[in-house]
């Protein structure tokens, strides 16, 4: 008699582990920024000043001027401040529009942004991106308030411009 091997018993393989880089906890920075729609209004059509800037990415999107509170300043003067900055144009505001609150990631840290959103009266001035100390304002235009949300970049700002129009047209 010929002895026949025992069947081979396959043992279970233990589970795979991948090997995981545990990045520690990036710091959290708090941001606070302040700007809005200046509004012109010509031959009963009302304008606002957009600005054009990067993004992260490097492409150019149109958007609302604001910038950070600088000092003691309360959210309407650095409003008033960043929107002459970026666009040349001196504003009175009229009433706060909204406060957008979000989170983003740079390479060495994630930042809470907080930006105050207001309504301001252009009392004068002329469009330019000259007065701005950073540089990031590429381009400044008057568009018709009508029109742009569209030329926008981002959904939070199109909501902001209704809720001025709506506000203008006393609909709020």
């Amino acid at each position: 008699m010929s002895a026949v091997p025992a069947p081979r018993r396959r043992l279970p393989r233990p589970p795979r582990r991948h090997l995981q880089t545990v990045r520690p906890a990036l710091p959290v920075a708090d941001e606070t920024s302040a700007g809005g729609l200046i509004v012109d209004v010509v031959d009963g059509r009302a304008y606002t000043a957009v600005i054009a800037r990067r993004n992260r990415a490097g492409r150019l999107e149109w958007c609302l001027p604001k910038g950070h509170l600088e000092g003691t300043e309360t959210p309407p003067e650095a409003a008033v401040r960043e929107i002459f900055e970026e666009t040349g144009i001196t504003g009175r505001v009229i009433s706060h529009l909204a406060t957008i609150d979000y989170w983003f990631a740079g390479s060495d840290r994630r930042v809470h942004k907080v930006v105050h959103h207001f309504l301001l009266e252009a009392l004068g001035g002329e469009l330019t991106t000259l007065n701005d100390p950073d540089r990031e304002a590429e381009a400044v235009a008057w568009v018709n308030l009508a029109e742009v949300a569209a030329r926008l970049a981002y959904p939070n700002e199109r909501h902001v411009v209704a809720t001025a129009r709506d506000l203008l047209t006393g609909r709020k």
